[in-house]
């Protein structure tokens, strides 16, 4: 779910307590203003605070917390929810995938998931504390988290990638702080990816939570395949997919496997 809206503004969010506030002074900050550095474990809080802030008001983000079951808790209540979840998925790239950042102070995170990579073994589940959150969720927020949001997401990247799904760079969320945009800090993180990726001659993936984004995906070689919706709550929430194919040294072939068309990439 990659890239927020960039429309909230920090001061319209509940104050961060003071030790998620002190999370990032903690972790050796203020780092260099244009170096793409990976967050490391310790500093995953920090990361994490910067995607809460970045995704406070996104569509998706708010569809496991704002929901039916919840309407009676405080604004409070909901923000330690959001960010608690933001804190077990940043933890759980930090662990498995590659989490990165730029800014002088975690002013934009990106979270990839590298080719033959997951975070859904157990052990990451329960170092991250993703395991947590089926304690921490409503039952609405479970229903929409577990039984709808995951597995369309799964079942939607298995079908557009095809024989690539285990061979692609999975960008699965890209934000920026909003006092942070138009600095270029996203594009930075993500050709630190893409470099790579046309040098390996794989595919990136994403899905995109807000319609204002597509026009910068673009931008950095991406292309619109469909959209999705999550259809739980009381209107559609539409996710572009969106696929980058390597350039740069790198060709496509269309092959044929199992019946089905797909592409395999080979490396000039």
């Amino acid at each position: 779910m990659a890239k927020s809206k960039g429309t909230v503004t920090i001061s319209s969010m509940p104050k961060m307590s003071e030790s998620s506030s002190s999370s990032s002074a903690r972790s050796n900050g203020p780092f260099p203003q244009n170096e793409v550095r990976i967050v490391s474990k310790k500093q995953a809080k920090a990361a994490a605070d910067c995607l809460a802030h970045a995704f406070a008001e996104d569509d998706v983000a708010m569809y496991f917390v704002k929901v039916e079951d919840t309407e009676r808790w405080s604004d409070r209540q909901r923000w330690d929810l959001h960010v608690k979840i933001m804190r077990s998925i940043v933890l759980a790239h930090c662990i498995k995938g590659l989490t990165l950042t730029v800014g002088p102070d975690y002013d934009c995170v990106a979270l990839w998931m590298p080719p033959g990579k997951n975070m859904d073994d157990r052990l990451t589940m329960f170092r991250s504390g993703m395991w947590l959150l089926n304690y921490k969720l409503s039952n609405e927020g479970k229903s929409r988290f577990n039984a709808e949001f995951l597995p369309l997401l799964h079942r939607t990247k298995e079908e557009v990638l095809g024989a690539l799904d285990n061979n692609s760079w999975y960008l699965v969320y890209l934000g920026t702080k909003p006092a942070a945009r138009g600095k270029g800090y996203a594009r930075m993180v993500i050709e630190y990816v893409t470099k790579q990726a046309d040098a390996e001659g794989r595919v990136c993936y994403l899905e995109s939570s807000s319609s204002k984004n597509p026009p910068f995906y673009r931008k950095m070689g991406f292309e619109t395949i469909k959209t999705i919706q999550l259809t739980r709550g009381p209107a559609p929430v539409e996710l572009d997919i969106m696929v980058r194919y390597p350039t740069k040294g790198a060709a496509l072939i269309e092959a044929q496997a199992n019946e089905q068309n797909f592409y395999t990439v080979q490396t000039i």
